[in-house]
C-alpha cells in the first residue's frame, strides 16, 4: 500500500489491502501511542460505516486497542463526523473509524481522530504508523468494551440545536448512499421541520455508494424533479460530504454552497475575520465572488484535515472543498454532510429564499475533472513531460483559466483539472495533459 496513511486515512480492499491482522495492528499502535501522551487508560471511540467488511475489521480493532489496554466504547454503525462529535461529547481520548467514505463497497478504510475530534496530524500519522511497522505488542492489562446505546441520539440532537430556523414547509430528498447516514440524516431533518423522502436507505453491506449518493448527484437531482420537491441532499458512505439539487434538480456542489454560507455568516455578522477556508480546487469563480464581498480566501492542499488546519491556524468558522465537504467550526470539528444540509437549507428558508435563489451568488466557470488511473501516481513529482504540458495549457489560458494537477491520496489515480471561459477548452487542454500522463506514468515500474 505504500505510505499506511493518505489524505483521508487508511483505505485499501478490504481482506487484501486492509486485513483484520493490519486493523488488530493499528489500533494497538493508535491505544499505544495515546497511552505515551497520557491517556490513562485510553478510551476510544469505535465506530463503522455499513461495508460487509466493517463488522469484521471493526472486531480486530477492538481487539488491538484492548490488547494495549485501552478500552472501546462501540458506537456501531455511526457517520465519521458523529464519531468525531462523539469523541468530544464523551471526552474521550480518541476516536476511530472503519470506512472508506465515498469508495466503492469492496473497499474499507480506518479514519482516527484525536481527543479533540481532530483528524490527526501527519507527525502523528508517523508515529502510529512507525509502530504499526515496528510490530509492537500489547501485554498486561486489557481494556474493556462499552455499547454506546444512545450514541445516534446524541448525535441527531447536536445536530438539530445546529438549524438557524425551522424547515416546516420545505420538501426535501435525502440520498443515504446506502451508508452510514441512512438513519440519522432523514431523521435530523424532520425533527428540523422539513417534509424528507429518503431514498438509498436500505444499506445491505454490499451496496454502500452503488449507482447513488454524493458521487451520483444526479440521482438525487431526478427524484426531486420527479417529486417536485424544493430540494434534494446526497451523502457519500461515511456521510461526511453533502452534495445538493434545487428545485429543477441543477446541481449544487461544494464552491456554491461554500459561497452562500460565507456571505450569509458576514451578513450577520458571524463570520469571523471575514475569511474562508478551501483548497485548490476551488472554482474560479468562487475566488472573483468572496473578493467581490471583500471576504479573504485562503487556500490549502486538498482534504478537509488540511481545511480544518488552517481554519484554526487563521480563527475561521467555516471552510471546505468543492467535493461537498464543510466544516462549520462552531459545532463540528470535520466536515459533516447532515449538518451541512441542516445550515444550508435553514440558511436559505430564513432568507425566504429558494435553495437555487440562495445559492446564486457566484459564477462557476467550466471544469473539466479527469481522473486517470496509472500504476505510479508517486512519479508525478518528476514526470517532467507531464509538467510540460501544464505549463503549455497554462500560458494558452492566462487569466481565463487554471490548471491543477495531483496524484490522488486515496486511490491509484492521477486527477487532471482544468478551468476556461468555455466548456470546450478545458476539455481539450484536460485531454492533452491526460494523455501525457498515461504515456509518462504507465511505463513506471
Amino acid at each position: 500500500m505504500g505510505r499506511l496513511f493518505g489524505t483521508d486515512g487508511i483505505r485499501g480492499v478490504a481482506g487484501e489491502d486492509l486485513t483484520e491482522d493490519l486493523a488488530l495492528r493499528v489500533g494497538r499502535a493508535a491505544t499505544l501511542s495515546l497511552r505515551s501522551r497520557g491517556a490513562e487508560p485510553p478510551r476510544i471511540v469505535l465506530g463503522r460505516d455499513t461495508r460487509g467488511s466493517g463488522p469484521v475489521l471493526e472486531s480486530a480493532l477492538a481487539e488491538g486497542i484492548r490488547s494495549a489496554g485501552g478500552d472501546v466504547l462501540l458506537a456501531g454503525v455511526q457517520t465519521t463526523p458523529a464519531v468525531a462529535f462523539l469523541t468530544v461529547d464523551l471526552e474521550a481520548s480518541s476516536g476511530i473509524v472503519v470506512s472508506a467514505s465515498h469508495n466503492p463497497p469492496e473497499y474499507n478504510g480506518i479514519k482516527v481522530f484525536g481527543p479533540g475530534g481532530h483528524k490527526l496530524s501527519d507527525d502523528l500519522e508517523d508515529e502510529i504508523e512507525g509502530l504499526v511497522d515496528k510490530g509492537v505488542e500489547g501485554g498486561g492489562h486489557r481494556g474493556s468494551v462499552t455499547e454506546l446505546g444512545e450514541a445516534t441520539e446524541r448525535y441527531v440532537k447536536h445536530l438539530v440545536e445546529a438549524v438557524e430556523t425551522s424547515l416546516e414547509g420545505v420538501s426535501v430528498v435525502v440520498d443515504c448512499s446506502n451508508g452510514a447516514a441512512s438513519v440519522e440524516a432523514p431523521e435530523t431533518l424532520r425533527r428540523a421541520g422539513a417534509s424528507v423522502e429518503a431514498i438509498f436507505d436500505t444499506p445491505d453491506g454490499r451496496n454502500i455508494n452503488v449507482g447513488c449518493g454524493a458521487m451520483h448527484p444526479e440521482v438525487v437531482g431526478g427524484r426531486v424533479r420527479e417529486r417536485g420537491a424544493d430540494a434534494g441532499v446526497a451523502h457519500d458512505g461515511d456521510a461526511d460530504r453533502a452534495m445538493f439539487a434545487d428545485a429543477s434538480g441543477r446541481l449544487v456542489d461544494g464552491d456554491h454552497v461554500l459561497a452562500a454560507c460565507a456571505l450569509a455568516l458576514m451578513e450577520q455578522g458571524r463570520l469571523a475575520g471575514n475569511v474562508v477556508v478551501t483548497t485548490v480546487m476551488a472554482n474560479i469563480g468562487f475566488h472573483k465572488a468572496m473578493r467581490e464581498a471583500g471576504i479573504e480566501v485562503v487556500t490549502t492542499q486538498v482534504g478537509d484535515r488540511y481545511v480544518l488546519e488552517e481554519m484554526l491556524r487563521r480563527g475561521a468558522l467555516i471552510g471546505g472543498e468543492q467535493s461537498g465537504h464543510l466544516i462549520f467550526l462552531d459545532h463540528a470539528t470535520t466536515g459533516d454532510g447532515i449538518l451541512t444540509a441542516v445550515k444550508l437549507l435553514s440558511f436559505a428558508r430564513a432568507a425566504g429564499a429558494s435553495l437555487a435563489e440562495f445559492v446564486d451568488v457566484m459564477r462557476r466557470y467550466p471544469q473539466v475533472l479527469e481522473n486517470v488511473q496509472v500504476r505510479n501516481p508517486r512519479g508525478l513529482d518528476d514526470a517532467r513531460e507531464v509538467w510540460e504540458a501544464v505549463e503549455q495549457a497554462e500560458r494558452a489560458l492566462a487569466e481565463s483559466g487554471r490548471v491543477l494537477v495531483r496524484a490522488s491520496g486515496t486511490e491509484p489515480l492521477v486527477r487532471v483539472m482544468v478551468e476556461a471561459e468555455s466548456e470546450e477548452e478545458a476539455r481539450s487542454h484536460a485531454d492533452a495533459i491526460a494523455e501525457r500522463v498515461r504515456a509518462t506514468l504507465d511505463r513506471a515500474p
